[in-house]
């Protein structure tokens, strides 16, 4: 009876390490936010094109990208990153000429600027920018134009996440059955450092790796989106474990307080459907990265094709929510 004692306490002690429970995604829940539209300033009165991609600096500054007015750029001379202030007024854009689809952005302690280019075509594409703030290339990694999936090679590479200690990781694969389905390690000077994940629906398996966030623990978050979960890992790549509970994942954000935004722009009911994920509605889901629970959603307000609503989110420090939008081809913010 000891020993069985024993064990009890010490499969508690592991539940709760490793995981807090998954449960279907809720579709009910308040909505404690209105929309602002047209916020945002595009340069020389530019449309939006596709973006997926918005990110907060440091000095509260928003970045994001547009697709060159379309959802690619591979032809286009138009700059796609764009900073922005809190008023939405635009004031630098750079990186013309230099991508094909640009996907994952992110902007790390000291304002260094990383998109991937989740496309190849000719000799651009499948390759990971580092800028300054300036606009000035400071690394690159993956091979242009060349889609692979060895330690200096990338298959659709989807998103890019720098740690506190300046570990880079890399999600990799965009689409089912493009040979890529994993997170890669780097060093801060780009030198490989490790890899994990393959093809399937397992733990520490993906389909479609598309999104990464990393809570006040260090762990990483992976929106593994094709499989409809977010599964999350140490910095190893130890699987901890995954949560269904925010819907199909395409964006993902935390902020200081472990509050987690999960962007689902591709969830649809009918069996057979691109984005398939039965009873779960399209919209932005708000809750905790310490224990799962969702507490708050903005729904998509008018949901149809394979992506509508935010693909990408982020949250700047007054808690406006800011939401890419690939289909609508919009970058919306959303205040309390």
């Amino acid at each position: 009876m000891p020993n069985l004692s024993r064990l009890g306490l010490a499969l508690l002690g592991a539940v709760t390490v490793y995981g807090q429970p998954s449960y279907p995604p809720p579709n009910d829940l308040p909505n404690p936010y209105k929309t602002v539209r047209d916020w945002a300033q595009l340069p020389d009165e530019r449309k939006w094109g596709s973006t997926a991609g918005v990110q907060i600096g440091p000095d509260g500054h928003i970045w994001a990208y547009d697709r060159c007015g379309a959802n690619n750029c591979a032809e286009s001379n138009l700059d796609p990153i764009l900073e922005f202030d809190s008023s939405g007024k635009n004031l630098r854009h750079f990186g013309a000429g230099l991508f094909v689809q640009p996907h994952g952005l992110f902007v790390d302690k000291d304002s260094n600027v990383w998109v991937t280019d989740a496309q190849g075509q000719g000799n651009k594409g499948h390759q990971v920018y580092k800028f300054s703030r300036e606009g000035k290339v400071l690394l690159v990694l993956g091979k242009a134009g060349v889609a692979g999936s060895g330690p200096d090679t990338f298959n659709q590479p989807t998103n890019v996440l720098v740690a506190p200690n300046g570990d880079i990781f890399v999600s990799s694969g965009h689409s089912p059955g493009y040979g890529d389905a994993r997170i890669v390690k780097f060093s801060s000077d780009g030198n490989f450092i490790k890899q994990w994940g393959t093809a399937g629906a397992g733990p520490g398996q993906f389909v479609g790796p598309h999104s990464l966030a990393m809570d006040s623990r260090g762990r990483l978050f992976v929106a593994d989106r094709t499989n409809n979960r977010i599964q999350i890992f140490d910095q190893d790549g130890k699987f901890i474990t995954e949560w269904k509970q925010f819907g199909r994942p395409s964006g993902l954000a935390i902020d200081k307080d472990d509050v987690l935004y999960v962007a689902d722009s591709e969830s649809n009911d009918k069996e057979g459907a691109y984005g398939y994920n039965l009873g779960c509605h399209r919209g932005i889901r708000i809750g905790s990265a310490r224990d799962g629970k969702v507490t708050a959603f903005i729904p998509d307000p008018d949901p149809k094709g394979g992506s509508s609503m935010a693909e990408g989110v982020t949250v700047d420090r007054q808690g406006n929510v800011y939401g890419a939008e690939v289909g609508p081809r919009d970058l919306k913010k959303y205040i309390k």
